[in-house]
């Protein structure tokens, strides 16, 4: 049984902690350097969140569908994304296992894979129990594409 009811579930979870990306002085720039647009496709249950910045544009994360055209690609059960932003998993070593994988150029994706470390912190406290037991605290998920 999956950690996650549905794609809006994941989106409520991990899409959130991803935009907080956006708002952050000292996270968006970093990303803004790696210059690239990364999708991640995640199964059991299916969704896809978009993570892009080009030419120095602001960071924007979509959610489902997006005209983002993605550089990197990197795919994996959304439970493995679960244990790995609880810092229960090592990214590399999930994608050594084929746990996760990662497609696109290999300067592009050594640049973003540490990007999202300072993230997980954020994650643990947002499914934490004192949240709501794993709630994103809100009963609204965000919107496909927003």
């Amino acid at each position: 049984m999956s950690t996650f009811a549905d794609a809006d579930d994941i989106y409520k979870r991990i899409g959130r902690v991803m935009q907080e990306l956006v708002s952050d002085p000292e996270l968006e720039p970093v990303f803004q350097r790696a210059d690239t647009c990364v999708r991640y496709e995640l199964r059991h249950p299916d969704a896809v969140i978009t993570v892009g910045s080009r030419a120095g544009e602001p960071v924007r994360v979509d959610f489902g569908d997006s005209d983002q055209e993605p550089e990197v690609v990197i795919s994996m059960e959304a439970d493995v994304a679960h244990s790995y932003l609880l810092g229960e998993l090592d990214m590399t070593v999930a994608l050594a296992r084929g746990q996760m994988t990662a497609e696109g150029p290999v300067t592009k994706i050594l640049a973003v894979l540490p990007i999202f470390e300072p993230l997980l912190p954020r994650y643990r406290a947002l499914v934490s129990g004192d949240n709501g037991g794993g709630s994103a605290g809100s009963d609204e998920a965000p919107r496909p594409g927003r």
